[in-house]
């Protein structure tokens, strides 16, 4: 990790990447929880625990800096501690590992084969961003524990490759039709947002504060959110957090393409600009669409090419 093909060095950069990682994880799935694990002189060591609180996990990615990589990486150690991390995560969560992994060579304990059979029963996902060479057991630790997709394993060009890579896992990855949860409902609360004269304690970290949000259900004061009440244990958030989490559960369907059969609609439903009329399409619009119109399978509006785009990567619902 001390090499400087990438600048000023592989350990800083991904650092640097780390955190812009958690920064972008939280922003996309604001209900998730994250913990982070080092590998050092053959051992696996907890960084920063697992939690909801990205301002937690970057402060704790920044004092990192201040240390140097010592000694050898070991794979199985760190697959261990996160399998161990991840084993209470409920049956309707995701327990994915994601690796930056920057050495040629595992020093393991035991056998690593009989903890990737683990992994795949526990189902954990585990995702490996490599800085060197491309490792054969890594690509099997993908390939087993994402049901043969090989696109789980990356090596890194440069800087902004690293950054590409790290950034495909900020989406969670889709479930299958056959997956059945066994709970129905997730108990969740929204605090009211309170603010008092005098300071008192939070209940998550025993800091002074005046300004807090107050839990419905035991009325703890926390700092932050979202957060586990630490008091009693419920799923503290706002109703933004939901909304920002909600895409990724029901994504928003493709739209389709209008034939000129079709296309009884002169303007664009969002936004109003007018469709072409059929003697003005050229060839350069066949590329993107026959008549330049996309209709809702739900809603049956035909939008524009902009507000399809629109829809699909910002709002991601139908306008």
């Amino acid at each position: 990790m001390g090499k400087r093909d990438l600048i000023p060095s592989r350990y800083v950069v991904s650092i640097d990447q780390a955190s812009s990682f958690v920064s972008e994880y939280f922003e996309q799935n604001p209900l998730a929880q994250l913990g982070i694990i080092g590998m050092r002189d053959g051992r696996a060591i907890s960084i920063s625990p697992y939690g909801g609180n990205p301002h937690e996990h970057l402060m704790t990615l920044s004092r990192l800096k201040q240390m140097d990589p010592s000694g050898d990486a070991s794979l199985q150690n760190a697959l261990e501690m996160a399998r161990t991390i991840l084993y209470p995560v409920p049956k309707h969560g995701t327990r994915e590992v994601l690796l930056i992994f920057g050495s040629l060579t595992s020093f393991d304990p035991g056998d690593i084969y009989e903890t990737i059979n683990v992994l795949i029963e526990e189902k954990i996902r585990v995702y490996v961003i490599g800085l060197s060479a491309s490792m054969s057991v890594c690509q099997q630790i993908c390939k087993e524990t994402n049901a043969g997709d090989e696109s789980s394993y990356g090596i890194v060009l440069n800087e902004q490759h690293f950054h590409d890579l790290l950034m495909q896992f900020v989406i969670p990855p889709a479930l299958k039709k056959s997956h059945k949860f066994l709970e129905t409902l997730i108990m969740m609360g929204f605090p009211s947002k309170l603010i008092e004269n005098d300071e008192t304690l939070c209940a998550c970290h025993s800091d002074v504060i005046k300004e807090g949000y107050l839990c419905p259900r035991c009325f703890s004061k926390v700092c932050s959110l979202p957060i586990n009440c630490p008091c009693c244990d419920l799923t503290l958030i706002l109703s933004t957090h939901l909304a920002r989490s909600y895409h990724h559960l029901f994504p928003l369907k493709n739209w389709i393409e209008v034939p000129w059969e079709e296309a009884y609609s002169t303007h664009c439903y969002a936004c109003l600009i007018p469709f072409p009329e059929k003697h003005e399409v050229t060839s350069i619009t066949h590329s993107v669409s026959i008549s330049s119109r996309y209709a809702c399978s739900e809603c049956h509006k035909h939008f524009c090419i902009d507000c399809d785009v629109f829809a699909h990567e910002i709002l991601f619902e139908c306008i």
